[in-house]
């Protein structure tokens, strides 16, 4: 049987988090507002109005392209792409086309076999979305409030081979856009969107055959389902001597079934033409200069600085490098605390991880500062405190926004390292649990680890644990 190899490219639309719409002063992001509440002559294209380009678009695209290695066009131009649909009222929607924003360009990221996939660009562009139409019953509604939000829409080339890679690639280009602050990419509210395009063909083959195209998919993970869904569907086709049509495709991810919607447009049926209403944007040296000077080091960068700076193992990296806020959260720790990278990496991923997914915020808003892990990490150094107090102290600075300092003070959690104290305690615990000494002495070793547990309760968790382990041992000789 032949083996068959999948080609993929990718159309996916990223709503940028500007404060307003690309072409008129209504709100951005309005997706929590009633429907049409949030619409104007301008997005609503009623006769006589005239569009104002967002300047804040243009420096986010910019950004972008700069990013993926893009080049960026110093002149490029808006058109008109005419279809009718009920939720585009203009009958045209305000794009580019043969002149965008920026051209070519590339994104590496590294895949689970530990190599690095490089996918490649055809353009990137500026343009208005559309509303949308929801169906109730035999009724379909529209809401326009999604008219004229701006987006970026990033047209990769057929680089991609497989569902997984796909998956990948969508991931990183979250991660870029989030780092940058230019989206909040998440694809459940409609702020980051993609269409796949598929075909197959045999391995060894470099023809580009007959595609379908994928839409409306509202996460990654049903993406990657649909695109795995489909490629098996045109082997089946092929095999059984089938035709493989140029049909778009609906995702339905409760069913997890590929529905044809439609046979898909070409770009003859769009008719572009340039928009007569706005003029060319041009980039200016200065102006470029400026937006590229913002440009902060990109998570690929970093997540490589991390392992050679620090020495932090490719996992730690990766996890680190994921959000730009836990990112920077990191660093700072780790200047403030001038100790083990790796240690604070270990606090950082086992503990204030799991505070930022309770609370579902990013580090920035913890209140559990940077400054504040430091001291946290320095009273253990010191045995001011113990590990396991150190723990909950995260907890108490995060809820109560006190001092680490304070919480001790107040609290009385200083360690107790005093050798007669400690003993005094160890005594009593070992003369409360009789059976459990004879057991011990009788070989079960293993409870030396409940005893020093016994002892931690006692006192509160303020016993220095392992100057107890050696009391307890001594006593049970």
């Amino acid at each position: 049987m032949t083996t068959y190899e999948a080609v993929i490219g990718l159309e996916t639309h990223v709503q940028l988090n500007t404060i307003t719409k690309i072409f008129c002063a209504c709100r951005a992001d309005s997706w929590q507002m009633p429907p049409n509440s949030n619409i104007c002559p301008v997005c609503t294209g009623l006769p006589g109005v005239l569009p104002v380009l967002n300047k804040t678009v243009v420096e986010k695209g910019v950004r972008l392209a700069a990013a993926m290695n893009s080049k960026i066009n110093d002149v490029s131009f808006f058109d008109r792409k005419n279809y009718f649909y009920p939720d585009l009222p203009k009958g045209y929607q305000i794009t580019q086309y043969d002149v965008p924003i920026a051209e070519g360009g590339y994104l590496d990221f590294p895949v689970a076999d530990g190599g690095t996939r490089r996918v490649r660009l055809r353009k990137m562009h500026l343009e208005e979305d559309a509303g949308k139409t929801r169906l109730e019953g035999n009724l379909r509604y529209v809401d326009f409030n999604r008219c004229g939000v701006p987006l970026i829409e990033i047209v990769t080339e057929p680089d991609l081979r497989s569902a997984e890679d796909t998956a990948q690639y969508l991931i990183r280009l979250r991660q870029l856009l989030r780092w940058l602050d230019l989206s909040e990419a998440n694809m459940e509210r409609g702020q980051m969107r993609c269409d796949a395009n598929i075909s197959i063909r045999p391995v060894g083959s470099d023809a580009l055959n007959t595609k379908t195209e994928i839409k409306n998919v509202n996460s990654i993970d049903a993406i990657q389902s649909a695109i795995a869904n489909e490629i098996k569907r045109q082997i089946r086709e092929v095999q059984a001597g089938n035709e493989i049509h140029p049909w778009t495709l609906d995702w339905d991810d409760n069913a997890g079934v590929l529905r044809m919607m439609r046979s898909k447009e070409t770009e003859a049926d769009y008719r572009y033409f340039r928009e007569p209403d706005l003029l060319p944007v041009r980039l200016t040296p200065g102006w470029k200069q400026a937006i590229l000077e913002q440009m902060p080091e990109l998570p690929l960068q970093r997540r490589q600085r991390f392992m050679d700076e620090y020495a932090l193992p490719e996992y730690d990296s990766d996890i680190l490098t994921s959000e730009r806020s836990l990112s920077d959260y990191f660093e700072e720790t780790v200047r403030l605390y001038a100790g083990d990278p790796k240690k604070v990496s270990n606090w950082l991923m086992n503990d204030v991880l799991r505070l930022l997914n309770e609370k579902n915020i990013t580090a920035d808003r913890l209140h559990l500062t940077p400054v504040y892990l430091a001291d946290i990490l320095k009273m253990v150094d010191q045995k001011s405190i113990n590990t396991n107090t150190g723990k909950t102290l995260l907890v108490k600075v995060e809820e109560s926004s006190r001092t680490p300092a304070e919480i001790v003070k107040a609290e009385g959690l200083v360690q107790l390292s005093d050798d007669h104290a400690i003993r005094l305690i160890c005594e009593a615990m070992l003369s409360e649990n009789p059976s459990e000494v004879e057991s011990y002495r009788a070989g079960k070793t293993t409870l030396l680890g409940w005893f020093v547990g016994q002892v931690m309760r006692k006192s509160g968790g303020k016993v220095n644990p392992n100057l107890a382990r050696g009391i307890i041992e001594e006593l049970l000789k």
